[in-house]
């Protein structure tokens, strides 16, 4: 029987979602028959219609906005460890019969089995629900937001001669239908507003920026949240004047919670992918089981978490998300699988197949990564160190995925000595090793936090929204660049 019944997570009907791309269910059965008529393993159509808007407001002038749609279809065709795709932004028949064939020119055998007919994939909760879909809020309802949150920084302090807020907002279309007759749609919204400031004090310039974005529509806008938003802006700025290069050398590290996430996602996540794994080019490839870390660590990759930048209802195979325990207790429990990865290993798929767009292959990507509690407290840990640092914003960093190795960026921290935050520190590098920062972490606080900022994943080419965080975190020893004394 052909459902016609509105999906409880996109609010569409198969023929509804089909009908955005202009598809009707005879050419989607061509076109799968087509893609899996040299044989295959597994084969997919994977649509995408997205609108995406910009705003910029400079010194409270508007100085760029852009509106851009963008629609197309990715195929693909999976015979063995094998991928054939081809994209299309062309939908008529003969377009997509010609993707479908150059998709499956990898696949030798027996023609696979295409369906006939087709039915949406399982109901699962809805984890970004919204009063008012993107597409349906007007720029002259979003421009005050701008504006306020230009004020509410400017107001906080008399030293600051330049503030720019960017705002994004994203409405995005995704239907999956495979070989099994199935079609998966899934609709996801995103939010993001940036603010950067710049203040002069004398002949000393400082700007840095905070920014907030979810999986959010406009009512998540409160001005409680933009209060928030200018606080946080304007005191990473302000703190800078203040601030020095603290000694160079090696010493503890205390990884603040919530955006020190990013040390946690670049320097060991990205190990824990299981391509990389597959390939044997991650330092992670033969620990499943082993021990990697003190038995309070557990790591987790979560795409279930309702609103946050990470979450997904379903992942870009079609496969329903997850919370992924990586790391149990120390013990090396999981990577993260996308289908291809999980049959090589004989394993299911952690809902962790991901693709910027479609005109990407999907491949295993982290959701939301963080470390959870611990059994310390925050002020065990300062009280712990006699002198060190406290990492607190990171901007950048550089990971070689195979060792390990890592140097990250600190735009903001603190000075520890005698056990106790004495001054503020900045402009400094910490240089170490994933797996082996993983095994010095000597104690981890029980105030885990998600950094809220808009985090943006880059791999192999392709980039895709993700959250991530952790409680504070001693790390026993980290090289850090600072000042030469």
């Amino acid at each position: 029987m052909q459902s016609t019944t509105p999906h409880p997570t996109s609010g569409l009907s198969i023929d509804d979602a089909l009908s955005w791309f202009e598809v009707e269910r005879q050419q989607l059965a061509r076109v799968l028959s087509e893609l899996s008529a040299r044989g295959a393993d597994a084969a997919d159509v994977y649509f995408q219609h997205s609108r995406d808007n910009s705003i910029t407001l400079e010194d409270g002038i508007i100085s760029r906005a852009t509106t851009s749609v963008d629609m197309g279809a990715g195929l693909r065709c999976v015979v063995g460890d094998q991928t054939g795709y081809a994209f299309t932004e062309d939908l008529s028949t003969p377009a997509m019969l010609a993707a479908a064939s150059t998709a499956a020119t990898i696949a030798q055998g027996s023609a696979a089995t295409a369906p006939v007919g087709f039915h949406r994939g399982p109901n699962l909760p809805d984890r970004y629900p919204l009063a008012r879909r993107w597409s349906e809020v007007s720029v002259t309802e979003k421009i005050p937001l701008l504006n306020r949150t230009a004020e509410l920084t400017r107001a906080l302090d008399p030293a600051i001669i330049k503030v720019t807020v960017s705002w994004a907002d994203s409405d995005e279309l995704v239907a999956i239908a495979d070989l099994s007759g199935r079609i998966h749609i899934d609709r996801r919204p995103m939010s993001r507003l940036w603010v950067m400031v710049t203040a002069r004090k004398g002949e000393q310039i400082q700007s840095n920026s905070a920014n907030i974005a979810a999986r959010r529509g406009i009512d998540w806008f409160s001005e409680e949240r933009l209060q928030q938003l200018a606080k946080d802006a304007v005191a990473k700025t302000m703190i800078l004047f203040e601030a020095a290069r603290p000694p160079a050398g090696e010493m503890p590290v205390v990884l603040a919670a919530g955006a020190s996430g990013i040390l946690l996602h670049e320097a060991i996540g990205h190990g824990m992918e299981a391509d990389f794994n597959r390939k044997g080019t991650s330092i992670y490839a033969d620990m499943i089981g082993k021990q990697v870390a003190p038995e309070f660590v557990t790591i987790v990759d979560n795409g279930t978490q309702d609103h946050e930048r990470g979450a997904l209802n379903l992942d870009d195979e079609g496969t329903p998300c997850e919370r992924t325990v990586l790391v149990d207790r120390g013990i090396m429990a999981s990577y993260l699988h996308d289908n291809i990865s999980a049959k090589h290993y004989g394993v299911q798929s952690t809902g962790s197949g991901r693709r910027e767009s479609f005109r990407h292959t999907p491949m295993p990507r982290m959701r939301s990564t963080y470390m959870e509690n611990g059994p310390h407290t925050r002020e065990e840990i300062i009280a712990s160190v006699d002198r060190g640092i406290v990492a607190e914003s990171f901007t950048n960093g550089v990971v070689q995925i195979g060792a390990g190795d890592f140097t990250f960026y600190i735009k903001n921290g603190w000075l520890i000595e005698g056990g106790k935050i004495t001054a503020p520190i900045k402009d400094i590098n910490i240089i170490g090793n994933g797996p082996e920062t993983l095994r010095n972490v000597t104690m981890v606080a029980d105030d885990c936090k998600l950094d809220s900022g808009g985090w943006t994943c880059g791999k192999d080419g392709q980039s895709v929204p993700v959250s991530q965080g952790m409680p504070t975190t001693l790390v026993s020893r980290l090289t850090v660049g600072g000042e030469n004394v």
